[in-house]
């Protein structure tokens, strides 16, 4: 076996031995090279006598990762456990069992090396002639994962030319095309002058009031220290954080940026108003100022409900989402956009429904430069609660739509499952009544296209539903 993580080789040995009914106890793998002056000589398996192996699809992502692993009797523990799977295919479930912990073990140090490899491969630019840039970097994995990582790589930084060397095998992408060798190779001398400007950006971004020296040596383990260009750094930013961290509780309270100044004046003075406003527009106005739950720190603005101010029917949803926050108006994103097109297919003019959201202002996490929608809490819904009602009591809606759980929380009180009131009308209050629908929203989310045009028909048969019970309240023409 040349044992550089290819697990090919060790499943087409294993496959043929299995077959031709040797035991594992029968078998010494070998890595080439390994074999001493008096070690005996392989022999070929016999004929086969048994049916081709049958794995579960677990064991053979389990193999393909022990096979990177440095460890000389990993060969012999995969096919200790290929040969017991045939008369126990349910073996690796069995988390106690001697080999299957081995095994874990193994695969897991192979996941933490590749995690290793992808925090700390540092290129540096090396001259060219042609016009793509092109880059070096060293690094020095515990096991034998370059092939299993290159991929990744080509994948980030398909825009240039590279080349990562390692003393367990390489990887050079040049114009679009990967190679991998399993060959060692020697560390280069090579020199960046843009590695002044990542000391200088590395020790900007250094927070000396978040030190946490066990967690740091966990994550960045101080043997791979020498190929890190910022590890030079390291004990000075560290010896001064104290100092720094004093000089920053010294420091007076800095104003916050013009933008969040202006957005926070804006809100400074607002209360929810002591008396209701007798008017959609002037309850839209108080709206604008809310700051009953936090979440008004964060949103952009206000996104009130927008419709008739008498309409016969009212569609709740959950929240604003990213597109209605930047624009203030609900539904406005890609879940309107499915709400539109199922409105039409039941046969309802939007302009003619008043559509608003259980929670007015857009509760969000950052990722990136995108901001990642995320469900708002029971007190936040309890918060919002209030307008909501302002505005059922102002539009005196004959039906009111509830897309959501979030939505029916907000104006039932209550959390049932929607599979078991969906899609017909309930009582409500006097005069009026409730339908339970799905939000928009899960549509967008499917990723199976038949199940999402079964769901996408399920959901305008709600709102056909709902536009039959306005024809038989004879506020819409049947």
């Amino acid at each position: 076996m040349q044992g550089r993580g290819d697990v090919v080789e060790w499943r087409d040995a294993a496959r043929a031995l299995l077959m031709a009914g040797v035991a594992p106890a029968q078998v010494d793998w070998r890595i080439a090279g390994d074999e001493s002056l008096f070690a005996p000589q392989a022999t070929p398996p016999g004929p086969a006598v048994r049916p081709a192996p049958r794995v579960p699809r677990d064991f053979v992502d389990l193999a393909e990762t022990v096979a990177c692993h440095g460890d000389p009797g990993r060969f012999a523990l995969l096919y200790r456990l290929l040969a017991r799977l045939q008369d126990d295919p349910a073996l690796l479930s069995m988390a106690a069992d001697a080999d299957v912990v081995a095994a874990e073990r193994l695969a897991k140090a192979v996941r933490r090396d590749c995690h290793k490899m992808t925090a700390f491969v540092r290129f540096r630019e090396v001259p060219t002639q042609g016009p793509r840039r092109r880059f070096v970097a060293w690094f020095e994995p515990d096991h034998h994962i370059v092939a299993r990582k290159a991929p990744f790589f080509a994948r980030r930084f398909a825009d240039m030319d590279w080349m990562i060397l390692t003393p367990k095998g390489s990887a050079v992408f040049e114009g679009g095309d990967l190679a991998v060798s399993a060959a060692p190779a020697t560390k280069p001398d090579i020199e960046d002058p843009t590695d002044a400007l990542w000391l200088t950006y590395y020790a900007s971004i250094f927070n000396p009031a978040r030190v946490k020296l066990a967690a740091m040596r966990s994550e960045m383990p101080k043997k791979y220290w020498k190929n890190l260009p910022e590890a030079a750094l390291i004990p000075q930013l560290v010896a001064q954080a104290p100092a720094r961290v004093a000089a920053m509780a010294a420091r007076a309270v800095q104003a916050p940026p013009a933008h969040h100044a202006r957005i926070q004046a804006r809100r400074a003075a607002a209360v929810v108003p002591a008396a209701a406003p007798d008017t959609l527009a002037a309850l839209r106005d108080a709206a604008r100022g809310c700051g009953r739950c936090p979440l008004h720190h964060d949103a952009t603005q206000t996104v009130f409900g927008e419709g008739p101010d008498h309409a016969a029917l009212m569609i709740v949803g959950e929240q604003p989402g990213d597109r209605e926050d930047l624009a203030g108006r609900p539904f406005v994103g890609p879940a309107g956009a499915v709400l539109d097109r199922a409105l039409a297919a039941a046969g309802i003019d939007r302009a003619r429904a008043y559509l608003t959201n259980a929670v007015k202002h857009f509760k969000h996490e950052p990722r990136g430069r995108r901001r990642l929608h995320v469900t708002p809490h029971a007190d936040e819904v309890e918060h919002c609660r209030w307008w909501l009602r302002q505005e059922i009591a102002l539009v005196q809606p004959r039906l009111v739509v509830a897309m959501g759980a979030t939505a029916v929380f907000a104006l039932t009180g209550e959390t049932p499952r929607l599979g078991d009131i969906r899609g017909r009308a309930l009582p409500f209050e006097p005069g009026r009544a409730l339908l339970v629908t799905i939000h928009p929203s899960y549509l967008l989310r499917l990723p199976d296209a038949r199940r999402a045009a079964e769901e996408t028909a399920r959901f305008h048969a709600d709102l056909g539903t709902a536009r039959q019970h306005l024809a038989a309240c004879q506020v819409l023409p049947a």
